[in-house]
């Protein structure tokens, strides 16, 4: 991605809503985020890994999907596969910019085995993922590793997108969560957050419908 469009991309993102650590908005989430029950993990495509901490926004999707499926109401899926929802995940650095490892092999994931209180997840990607925004509106990035200074959130970022459709983050999310450590186990605090809003939607929608009948 270029430059100039990253910086387009970053400032449309401070725009949208965010739910922080000590927001206490409740906003209705919409019909069919209630009604899903499918979704994918990713890790934005915009997210550089820590030099640090290279293995950071893998670390964290794995945080996320085996709370998804402690909590078992929506059901993790892998790429390339169609969901009802799309969750992107990025860490932050704690600071705003600094060196960091983009492109390169760290965050494919051919397969996933992942135990859980619950049992064990066992997954296998079929086939490339197709990409989840435009690439047209990108400039090609290379496959291997570099280091580059990058400018973004100091907290760990959590966001909510429709599935099934072509490009799903080329949307805007229709939730987002964004706090310190929020993706780190074994708290997960950015997946409790979400099933605090989804339960408080819940309840506005039964209050609704009982104020609804004669």
């Amino acid at each position: 991605m270029s430059t100039r469009l990253s910086s387009w991309v970053l400032l449309i993102s401070l725009l949208v809503p965010v739910a922080h650590a000590k927001d206490k908005s409740k906003a209705s989430l919409p019909e069919y985020v209630l009604r899903a029950r499918t979704v994918r993990v990713l890790i934005r495509p915009d997210a550089g890994e820590p030099l640090e901490h290279p293995t950071a926004n893998a670390d964290a999707r794995e945080n996320v999907e085996k709370a998804l499926m402690q909590w078992g109401r929506l059901q993790p899926v892998m790429e390339g596969t169609e969901s009802d929802l799309v969750i992107a995940v990025r860490t932050g650095s704690g600071r705003m910019g600094g060196p960091t490892v983009k492109g390169g092999p760290v965050d494919s994931r051919p397969g996933v085995i992942q135990p859980t209180d619950g049992g064990i997840r066992i997954g296998a990607q079929q086939g490339h993922a197709p990409p989840l925004d435009d690439p047209t509106m990108s400039s090609p990035q290379s496959n291997s590793p570099q280091v580059s200074n990058e400018v973004g959130p100091s907290e760990d970022l959590f966001e909510v997108y429709l599935g099934n459709s072509k490009y799903p983050l080329d949307s805007s999310p229709v939730w987002r969560y964004m706090a310190k450590d929020c993706l780190r186990a074994p708290a997960v605090a950015a997946v409790e957050q979400f099933r605090k809003a989804i339960a408080d939607s819940e309840k506005a929608q039964q209050q609704k419908q009982q104020k609804s009948k004669p």
